[in-house]
C-alpha cells in the first residue's frame, strides 16, 4: 500500500500519521501480549511459577509526605508560618525587603 504523502494536506497527513501511531500501539501491545505468553509457557514447562522467577510483585511503599515543621513565623501576624521550603511566602519576602533577616523570623 504506497501512499504518496506529497499530495496529502495538513490535515490529511496529520490523520494519516494518528492512524499510524495507533496502528504502531496495537502491533506492540499484540507482541508484547505473545511474548508474555511465551514467557509464561517457559517458566511453566520449567515447573516454576511466575513468582518463583520474578517475586510477589509487592513493591515497597512510598514515604507519606509527611509535614515538616515550621522554621519561621510571620511577627506581624503569628498564625503566618513557613517550613522554609517550596516557595516564599509573600510576608517572608516583605520582611526581607523591610531590612528584616530571616534570623529574625526564625522561630
Amino acid at each position: 500500500m504506497a501512499i504518496d504523502i506529497k499530495s496529502l494536506n495538513h490535515n490529511q497527513l496529520n490523520d494519516l500519521i494518528s492512524k499510524a501511531q495507533l496502528r504502531q500501539n496495537e502491533l506492540r501491545k499484540e507482541k508484547v501480549g505473545k511474548l508474555r505468553e511465551k514467557v509464561h509457557a517457559l517458566i511453566k514447562a520449567e515447573g516454576y511459577t511466575f513468582e518463583d522467577i520474578f517475586g510477589t510483585g509487592v513493591r515497597a511503599k512510598r514515604r507519606g509526605t509527611g509535614s515538616v515543621a515550621p522554621k519561621y513565623r510571620n511577627p506581624a501576624d503569628p498564625e503566618q508560618t513557613w517550613s522554609g521550603r517550596g516557595k516564599r511566602p509573600r510576608w517572608f519576602s516583605d520582611a526581607l525587603k523591610a531590612g528584616k533577616k530571616e534570623k529574625d523570623l526564625a522561630i
